[in-house]
């Protein structure tokens, strides 16, 4: 069974990292390997790759084989492009200086393609972090709008309690009862004036009766000159006795 080009899991749970190392097809994953041609990190954000390229290159170009993530790896460095021209010049196709600025080349544009990468993906940040706030805006707003419906609320229901407790303590209080009291303290003042009008009836009858003195004055006027004539006739009597004496 040929060699093989594979991970060997380093780290800890949950936090792994990854050998690349050629090992003999037969020996188990974490086993035994012949040599170590660099470490990957996926946890990174992009994924970090060290890389002996020439030694990757050489192992290639004698036969062995690479899994499915080591050989996107050495694709993503160049191994595999690089092994293609190469064999164009085994076959008298390309010539060593060709094959340089052409895997040159190759080089300028993943850089150019990488840096398109980074851009966008600041971009993509940017937008992302102006979307997160444009949302956050709106969530505060629509936050703000609820608080503001639950007081208008709260304010309402404070405003119809009081309106519906304003009726009963108008109808606790005692000025009404006071109110409906005091005819029946002016009940007593409406029996003196009933009264007074009998008192005024019984003035008349005391008037009435002056009029009876009156009528006996004139009796009595009647009766004076009577006496007066008495008296004169008297007078006039002893005057002629004396004078017959």
């Amino acid at each position: 069974m040929p060699t093989r080009i594979r991970l060997q899991r380093k780290g800890k749970k949950g936090n792994p990292f990854y050998h690349l190392v050629v090992a003999d097809g037969r020996a188990p994953r974490d086993g035994k390997f012949i040599e170590r041609l660099g470490t990957y990190n996926p946890l990174t954000d992009p994924a970090s790759i060290e890389l002996n390229f020439d030694r990757a290159l050489y192992w290639v170009q004698v036969g062995a084989q690479p899994s499915d993530t080591a050989r996107s790896i050495l694709s993503k460095e160049g191994v595999l492009f690089k092994e293609h021209l190469l064999r164009g010049v085994k076959k008298g196709a390309l010539t060593e200086q060709q094959v340089e600025e052409k895997f040159q080349a190759w080089l300028r544009e993943k850089a150019e393609k990488l840096e398109t990468v980074s851009k966008n993906a600041e971009l993509s940040e940017k937008e992302a972090k102006k979307q997160r706030l444009e949302e956050e805006r709106k969530i505060n707003e629509a936050r703000a709008a609820e608080l503001a419906k639950k007081l208008a609320k709260e304010n309402l229901k404070a405003e119809t309690v009081v309106a519906d407790e304003a009726p009963d303590i108008e109808a606790e209080e005692p000025a009404p009862k006071a109110e409906e009291t005091t005819p029946k303290v002016e009940e007593p003042a409406a029996k003196a004036e009933e009264t007074t009008p009998m008192a005024k009836e019984t003035a008349p009858k005391a008037e009435e009766t002056t009029p009876k003195a009156e009528e006996t004055a004139p009796k009595a006027i009647e009766d004076a000159p009577k006496a007066e004539k008495t008296d004169a006739s008297e007078a006039e009597d002893t005057t002629e006795e004396k004078k017959e004496k």
